[in-house]
């Protein structure tokens, strides 16, 4: 896989890792051992506290996980369960649970490496906040029946219950008589899950209290947070747009007049980025999916490494996902091959443009397939030509969704991948990706960086959707194929050599 570093910018959706900063009381299914569900919960419809505080003792210290075995986990630990973060309101009015990184708890060493967060404010889960079991029987003999999900067994789950059985009939016509009934029955006070068993790939319903589901406290304001990223993002893009300065960084406050020299390629750049973060927001809404202020991360390397998007509430199901993850790339692919091929055929404004090599073009299969179909001869190994700067702007706007579209954790074509194969199959072509990016970095900078920030900001896991069995529409399925094909053409090299015979 290869990412220029001749270009002056990238993008992507990134979400911090919870091995960085993890949430509190994220759920989360995780396999331990022989593939068994391990099921962090506080189970005091079997126990009283004492009993269950000691256990938990004896499981912390020495004593191996069994299979679907039960323990509290509280304090401001990652529950390595289903994957839902919490943040709920605490009147159960709304859903706010953050996918990923809330980022007004960073801290950064602007410019060049990392992204170093503050410690959050730990959050403890209030233990008189569980399902009683008077309720538990009503879930399972009222809420729950042989028409929808037929229970065959139930354990406690985080203050909620995990219910074991067998579905009936299609998944998204149960979530939705169950749901009606448990708002009936119980009103709003708790949130169902319809997810998928890792252990055996069978459906499993989940069911927690609203009021389990805390919102987290940041060490730093949001508005405060997003505005400094996106000070020093301007401002390396209008230095990565001004080579002369790249060089010497210190040079930099010596000769700011010479920044506004970056000023086009930083506009192009940032329209770009625009794009593709409001075409994400406005199908968000459309489909009823909240996202959070945008965390726009600086590059000294590319000018930027794209932004960072909390999802703030949880995702109805995989389409509404996958139609949301797939907007951003479509439109900045869409927009970038325009640019790039009004570069190609425009002149140069001032008649000379820039002077670029043609091997730079074998960096990309997308941008040498068009740059040898456009110029055809012109385009020979060995001798520089020059181009309109609009088509390395265009291609940085490629780049920015390309590196967004990599299949790998809660990039968006992490989530696309999700939306479509399922959690288990996701998580592999994750890996996968990944894996091969981290080959690149071998030989690439930007690739090197690139892998930094998704292993430390955005392994995953993606959070659970309220309902994950049902499979989008095949015509949604094409629109993300397509946006991991194009994510490929522009990351894959361009194999073939340029003409060496003159041009007629």
């Amino acid at each position: 896989m290869n990412i220029p570093a001749v270009l002056p910018c990238c993008y992507s959706r990134l979400q911090c890792s919870p091995s960085i900063t993890p949430p509190t009381h994220f759920l989360r299914f995780v396999i331990r051992k022989k593939r068994s569900v391990v099921c962090r919960l506080s189970d005091n419809n079997k126990e009283d506290d004492s009993v269950q505080d000691d256990n938990n003792s004896h499981q912390d210290n020495d004593q191996p996980l069994e299979n679907t075995s039960l323990e509290n986990n509280d304090g401001p630990q990652l529950n390595e369960q289903t994957g839902v973060e919490r943040g709920l309101k605490q009147d159960g009015t709304n859903v706010q649970v953050a996918s990923g990184s809330p980022l007004p708890g960073v801290k950064v060493l602007i410019f060049f490496l990392l992204l170093i967060l503050f410690p959050k404010q730990p959050q403890q889960l209030d233990e008189s906040i569980r399902i009683p079991k008077e309720t538990v029987e009503i879930l399972r003999n009222q809420v729950f029946s042989f028409d929808t999900f037929f229970v065959t067994s139930e354990e406690p789950y985080e203050g909620g219950v995990l219910f074991k059985g067998n579905l009936r009939g299609q998944a998204a016509k149960t979530y939705e008589k169950v749901s009606k009934r448990m708002k009936e029955k119980l009103g709003d006070d708790y949130k169902l899950f319809l997810l998928i068993n890792p252990e055996d790939d069978k459906p499993v319903a989940v069911v927690v209290p609203r009021m389990t589901l805390q919102p987290e406290t940041t060490a730093v304001p949001e508005w405060f947070a997003a505005g400094a990223f996106g000070l020093v993002t301007v401002f390396t893009l209008l230095l990565r747009n001004v080579p002369a300065l790249q060089s010497n960084l210190l040079s930099v406050f010596d000769n700011l007049d010479l920044l506004k020299d970056g000023l086009p390629g930083a506009l192009i750049t940032a329209f770009l980025l625009g794009v593709h973060e409001v075409c994400h927001r406005l199908v968000a809404t459309e489909v009823g999916i909240k996202l959070g202020i945008p965390y726009f991360v600086p590059s000294w390397q590319i000018g930027c490494f794209g932004a960072i998007t909390r999802i703030l509430n949880v995702v109805p199901n995989r389409e509404d996902l996958l139609k949301v993850a797939a907007a951003g790339p479509l439109a900045g692919f869409s927009v970038g091959f325009i640019l790039l091929l009004s570069g190609f055929i425009l002149p140069p404004s001032d008649g000379i443009g820039i002077i670029v090599d043609p091997s730079v073009f074998h960096e990309s299969f997308l941008a040498g397939g068009t740059a040898k179909l456009l110029l055809g001869d012109v385009l020979q190994e060995g001798s520089p030509i020059s181009v309109n700067p609009l088509v390395i702007w265009a291609w940085a706007g490629l780049v920015i969704n390309a590196i967004n579209s990599i299949p790998a954790g809660e990039l968006d074509g992490g989530r696309i991948a999700f939306a479509m194969w399922g959690r288990k199959a996701s998580a592999r072509l994750s890996a996968l990706s990944i894996g091969l990016l981290g080959i690149s970095s071998l030989f690439n900078d930007v690739a090197f960086y690139w892998l930094v920030l998704i292993f430390f900001l955005q392994r995953g896991p993606i959070a659970p959707l309220s309902e994950e069995l049902t499979h989008p529409q095949n015509k949604y399925m094409a629109l993300g194929v397509v946006v991991l094909f194009l994510g490929l053409l522009v990351c894959l090299p361009y194999p073939f050599p340029f003409s060496n015979q003159p041009a007629l």
